[in-house]
């Protein structure tokens, strides 16, 4: 029984989960790593996500242009600068006033969503019971929530700062990542020999395929569909338009959720504006979405991850209870390693139990 893979297998998690209980217990102890770990974890994470965005230029000019490595640095790190010079003098004014008028007039639209709410609100006694104490529920789910916000605003505030601080350390890992990349995995490898040192290998390939295919692709319909919305806003006359566009950029990195976190801030802002607007702001959003669904990301992306919606949508559900925003858009990529890790070490362990088969079938033929 103790050759059994499930045997092993549960021997293996019953040994990972009392490590982390006997971690978790004397943590004070590595108190001091964890802090350091926070703290460059997000920058590493956030060179990780650019390096992944520019790698294919690099190998361009490298490969086409016969750059040297510290040449192709140097050409993507000056032309990261310019580009951000250039967004901050052309999009930044735009982004700011827009953030301005919208700050200046949060208390009207404040005021004009809660009417809207209470206009709905009125017509519940036409409700059956049943739906009438579910939206009383989730009302006061509402309220608590926003209690929450409002008394961990200085929190957020403070933590925002220190974000931005560690976001200095995002060059330097991006530029060491552009520097020295094609040695991580020899550098892993070597202490390994025979097969094991190919599984290695080929398990770190196919990780890479697999964040470089999810970030490029997601990355890339992202913007396609940031620049669609913000025509559609614009042509329409919407308030904010390049607000919500860059939101709806943003959130469409998030799978199958995204859109509808997208649209619902363009929805709101589009009833207090004129209800009208709501109509062709969800119109706008249908057609982008039916052009991103079936005919960008398919020619894009294809089936990248090749993950079922069901799945996804209960990574992004668990990772939003653990850890917010930021885990949500890291969910599905971290998923997505942790199955194609998986996936490897089982075709590992088909391939050993294979060749021990081999070798038994050969001794008792001879």
């Amino acid at each position: 029984m103790t050759n059994k893979v499930w045997f092993r297998f549960g021997v293996g998690l019953l040994l990972t989960f009392l490590i982390i209980k006997y971690f978790l217990e004397i943590n004070h102890i590595f108190y001091p790593i964890i802090i350091i770990v926070k703290s460059i974890i997000l920058p590493l994470l956030l060179g990780g996500f650019l390096y992944y965005i520019v790698i294919p230029f690099q190998d361009k000019l490298e490969e086409k242009r016969n750059l040297k490595r510290w040449q192709s640095v140097t050409v993507i790190m000056l032309s990261f600068c310019l580009l951000i010079g250039i967004l901050i003098s052309f999009v930044g004014p735009i982004v700011s006033k827009q953030t301005n008028n919208f700050i200046d007039n949060y208390p009207t639209i404040q005021h004009e969503f809660e009417n809207y709410v209470s206009i709905a609100l009125d017509q519940r006694d036409k409700l059956p019971d049943d739906m009438k104490d579910n939206i009383n529920k989730a009302i006061e789910k509402a309220n608590a929530y926003s209690g929450k916000i409002v008394a961990n605003a200085f929190s957020f505030i403070t933590q925002f700062i220190s974000t931005v601080f560690l976001l200095i350390l995002v060059p330097f890992f991006l530029i060491y990542m552009l520097k020295d990349h094609d040695r991580f995995v020899p550098f892993v490898a070597a202490p390994f020999s025979g097969k094991r040192k190919v599984f290695v290998v080929n398990l770190f390939k196919d990780i890479d395929k697999t964040l470089r295919s999810y970030i490029q692709g997601q990355v890339t319909v992202s913007i396609i569909l940031g620049i669609l919305l913000l025509i559609g806003y614009l042509i329409i006359g919407l308030d904010y338009a390049v607000i919500l566009a860059l939101w709806g950029m943003v959130t469409n990195l998030i799978p199958f959720l995204g859109p509808y976190m997208a649209v619902i801030p363009a929805i709101i802002i589009a009833l207090i504006q004129d209800p009208m607007m709501a109509i062709y702001v969800i119109i706008i959003m249908f057609i982008a979405q039916q052009l991103e669904g079936n005919v960008i990301t398919p020619n894009i992306m294809g089936k990248t991850l090749n993950m079922h919606p069901l799945t996804i949508i209960t990574v992004i559900l668990a990772a939003s209870n653990l850890g917010g925003f930021f885990a949500i858009l890291v969910a599905v990529p971290t998923y997505a390693v942790i199955k194609t890790i998986v996936r490897n070490v089982y075709m590992h362990r088909q391939d050993i139990t294979s060749e021990a088969n081999k070798v038994v079938t050969e001794k008792r033929e001879h």
